[in-house]
């Protein structure tokens, strides 16, 4: 995953009195010792408040709990406590990569002492750690796929605030897909909804150029959360923008979301349960498959699921087996004779028809 820098924003909207603020020769109010706003610390009536995190950015698991590290302190140090309050809020990483100046934060919580709440999603999934004063460090249980993004970490104090940002980013997987009709059949809802049935959410760039430099190569073009439509290349290729072009993402900028067509690049992360091949006498069409799956306590895997089996558990089967999605897949983790082609991968069959033979990936 890319990791981000850690910023340390102080909050601009709000008025400092002349009265509780250092002044300059000037008579106008100032931060002294301070470089400049985004340093994480704030001066008034001699005491300065500051914020910091010392993790710029967080790697978790899906379906982990993870903590987002956010902690203040005054100096001098206070003989006794003051009343502030502290507000966690999130700005989801697809709308980081659209339209960051113009988005508008979502509030996940709010505490002053013992009092807190949640919202949203993470209403029942979020709480301070507290493990010493001046923590404030955010707890999430249970995550999710959507969860990614920077969370801010705002500490206020009367009129005065100073926060910090966290990203968090999930291990996990970027994966191309195309509809069952064949390439360039989805407009960008279509794209977001077959990577969520497929287990996934689309991509943001960030996933993909990461996917790019970890050696993934597809002369697709597909969509990806912020609007936009690119493709990975790592061996310029007639077809592919050019022989002469150097390795990268082909960017065919934003498209129109409804009208325009083409495949989609999801992204999956780790997943609680198991994928695995099973074992059943002779071959299935679909439908005695799924109906196998369900037989043996699971059900039949989706692509999203094999994926994060491959790459993140190492799952390795040179056996062809049905999907959820009626496509035939299997993951190759150590190339060998008669498993395809000589790098790791997830090989496709594509979409059969129904009525062929082959194995099946069940989900438990």
């Amino acid at each position: 995953m890319l990791l981000f820098t850690v910023r340390h924003v102080l909050g601009v909207g709000f008025h400092i009195p002349f009265s509780n603020c250092t002044k300059q020769q000037n008579g106008l109010p100032s931060l002294l010792g301070v470089s400049g706003w985004g340093s994480g610390h704030v001066y008034f009536n001699g005491i300065r408040l500051l914020v910091d995190s010392p993790q710029p950015s967080v790697l978790a698991t899906r379906g982990s709990s993870v903590t987002l590290p956010c902690h203040y302190r005054y100096e001098p140090e206070l003989s006794a406590p003051r009343r502030t309050r502290v507000k966690w809020t999130w700005l989801p990483a697809n709308t980081i990569a659209t339209n960051e100046a113009f988005a508008e934060e979502t509030k996940v919580m709010v505490a002053m002492g013992n009092r807190h709440r949640s919202y949203g999603s993470f209403k029942g999934r979020v709480r301070l750690r507290r493990s010493a004063p001046g923590d404030m460090s955010l707890v999430i249980s249970e995550l999710q796929l959507n969860d990614t993004g920077r969370y801010r970490c705002e500490v206020i104090d009367g009129l005065e605030d100073v926060s910090v940002t966290v990203e968090l980013e999930l291990r996990g997987v970027v994966f191309p897909y195309y509809a069952q009709k064949g390439r360039y059949h989805f407009n960008f809802f279509g794209a977001q909804q077959a990577c969520l049935d497929q287990d996934g959410t689309l991509a943001t760039f960030e996933q993909l150029l990461t996917a790019w430099e970890e050696g993934l190569d597809w002369c697709n073009a597909g969509w990806l959360a912020d609007g936009t439509v690119q493709y990975p290349i790592t061996v310029p290729r007639h077809g592919c923008g050019g022989e002469n072009l150097a390795p990268g993402l082909r960017n065919y900028g934003q498209k129109q979301r409804l009208l325009h067509r083409y495949d989609a690049f999801c992204f999956s992360a780790s997943i609680k349960g198991t994928v695995y091949y099973l074992n059943y006498p002779g071959k299935l069409n679909f439908t005695e498959a799924s109906r196998a799956c369900a037989r043996d306590g699971g059900q039949i895997a989706r692509v999203g699921q094999l994926f994060a089996a491959w790459k993140l558990k190492g799952l390795d089967r040179c056996d062809a087996g049905w999907l959820a999605d009626g496509s035939v897949r299997y993951p190759i983790t150590n190339p060998r004779a008669n498993c395809g082609p000589p790098q790791p991968g997830v090989r496709s069959f594509g979409f059969p028809a129904p009525h062929m033979k082959f194995g099946v990936y069940c989900y438990q």
